[in-house]
């Protein structure tokens, strides 16, 4: 399997379950339909700690690595939720966020 195979077959995938039926990982439906974006986000962050595909020699490990990575997001939503998770800044936010826009600028 060379490199530009594995990229070209990520770019392909548009969805959670994509992702996960790629790599073989079983899933559970109602899990993902309730975190999709969640997991998926968390993939990505867990990505960020792992060296561009040009500089791994073993492609095959490499393409490990991203199953690995997947999976532990995914478990991250099986045995949590997104408010204990908070993936997403708006979880961080303190109290609510308020904005105050005058009539005279809506009119405009």
């Amino acid at each position: 399997m060379s490199d530009m195979t594995f990229m070209d077959d990520l770019e392909e995938l548009s969805s959670a379950e994509d992702f996960l039926e790629y790599f073989a990982i079983e899933f559970d439906r109602s899990v993902v339909q309730v975190n999709r974006l969640h997991i998926m986000q968390r993939f990505h962050d867990y990505l960020k700690d792992l060296p561009d595909a040009d500089q791994v020699a073993d492609i095959v490990g490499y393409k490990a690595a991203y199953k690995e990575l997947l999976k532990q997001a995914y478990e991250d939503f099986v045995h949590s939720d997104a408010l204990t998770e908070k993936v997403f800044r708006v979880f961080h936010m303190k109290g609510p966020q308020t904005t105050f826009v005058p009539l005279d600028q809506i009119l405009e």
